[in-house]
């Protein structure tokens, strides 16, 4: 393990996004970079699950993007960098990612910002 993460698990709401995790996770994540291109995009909206079985995306990965569970994917390795790519193709804004993310309204969460009428 590396050392500088040792004890990281201790700390709530903290998902380290290492080298092990990025080698488990390369498919899913390379999945999810992939949306920059339109064609990929395009692919992913006519035919998800095609999509999906394409990048040889495993059970538990498919569900987690047919679910768009945001915080599973973090949880499960996937860098949020290439998951806001995502949230661009299913229309979600990051504000939007991070209420779900806390289990939030929209609203609720955006009164909990300093400037809540910022959007």
């Amino acid at each position: 393990m590396n050392p500088q993460l040792e004890g990281i698990e201790e700390i709530a709401g903290t998902y380290a996004f290492d080298l092990r995790t990025s080698n488990r996770t390369l498919k899913i994540n390379r999945f999810f970079w992939n949306m920059i291109g339109a064609d990929w995009r395009a692919r992913f909206v006519a035919d998800e699950e095609g999509t999906m079985e394409a990048a040889g995306l495993t059970e538990e990965e498919k569900a987690l993007v047919r679910a768009r569970d945001w915080l599973g994917l973090v949880k499960y390795g996937v860098n949020f960098f290439v998951l806001e790519k995502f949230g661009r193709v299913v229309k979600k804004t990051n504000l939007e990612i991070y209420a779900i993310m806390r289990g939030e309204t929209f609203e609720e969460f955006m009164k909990t910002r300093q400037v809540p009428e910022a959007r």
